[in-house]
């Protein structure tokens, strides 16, 4: 039996730590092109499925 899914809701939590100078700057930047990186894989992949 196959299930459809007809609404996806993503939900990030980042918590930036005080008292971080440069790192904090860096990880930052990090986290948020792991979080582009990703919303664009979703899309990409939603794109797909409607498609078909």
């Amino acid at each position: 039996m196959s299930v459809e899914i007809r609404e996806l809701v993503l939900r990030a939590t980042i918590i930036n730590a005080t008292g971080q100078s440069q790192s904090s700057a860096s990880t930052s930047q990090s986290q948020e092109e792991i979080i582009a990186a990703c919303t664009e894989q979703v899309l990409q992949i939603l794109r797909r499925e409607r498609e078909r």
